[in-house]
């Protein structure tokens, strides 16, 4: 990037993104409405030297409410990264995070894609559940909660509308979706990665990745 950016992580989770973007120079903020994770983070922080705690700033509160803590045009860049399928409705959250990207700024989203939605019941041999993917985005994921995917044509057309339009997309976990969180890291981890990254940015396969990381740019640059 050659420059100090300043990022907005919005959901961040346990922090990893934030974290190794404050190693690399740039000026981080993470916004998290679970006050668990909040803590977690603050932990993972304080273990870090001085010169990266001063780079992260950590505040409690929710990504469709932006206008109450930050200006139009704070950032450079910010990251919705699996956050998106928990907000019943995008396209407010979209638009508080467009609007306080500063012109030229990235929009980063990360989402479970609908149009994919019934490969992995499909392949796991549960029939009702792939059947019933092909007609709703709701499903239920891994740890067991109800949530939702995205169509990326939708998604597409939504970044359009609030000044942030696509620039690029990537498929993510083309061939990996089924391999369990447990099972580390295998001993071809670099072909595996190879080949996950050649599939992300080809066609047919991207489109049936489980996530798509759909990047937005704002206009006005």
């Amino acid at each position: 990037m050659g420059r100090r950016l300043r990022v907005l992580d919005v959901g961040l989770g346990q922090g990893t993104q934030a974290l190794r973007l404050a190693r690399a120079g740039h000026e981080v903020t993470g916004l998290e409405s679970d006050p668990a994770m909040l803590d977690a983070v603050r932990e993972a922080l304080s273990a870090e030297p001085a010169g990266i705690r001063e780079r992260v700033r950590l505040i409690e509160g929710d990504g469709r409410d932006t206008g109450a803590h930050f200006l139009p045009g704070a950032f450079d860049v910010v990251l919705c990264h699996g956050v998106l399928m928990y907000v019943p409705e995008p396209d407010p959250m979209l638009a508080a995070l467009a609007r306080v990207l500063a012109p030229g700024g990235l929009l980063s989203l990360l989402v479970r894609n609908a149009d994919a939605l019934a490969l992995r019941p499909g392949l796991q041999g549960d029939w009702d559940g792939a059947l019933a993917a092909f007609d709703s985005p709701a499903y239920t994921n891994r740890i067991g909660l109800s949530v939702r995917a995205d169509r990326r044509e939708e998604l597409t057309t939504t970044l359009t509308a609030i000044g942030a339009p696509l620039h690029t997309w990537y498929g993510v976990r083309v061939f990996t979706d089924l391999a369990p969180d447990d099972s580390g890291v295998p001993d071809d981890w670099d072909r595996l990665l190879e080949a996950e990254d050649r599939a992300g940015r080809t066609d047919p396969y991207r489109a049936v990745a489980a996530l798509l990381h759909l990047c937005g740019v704002r206009g006005g640059a």
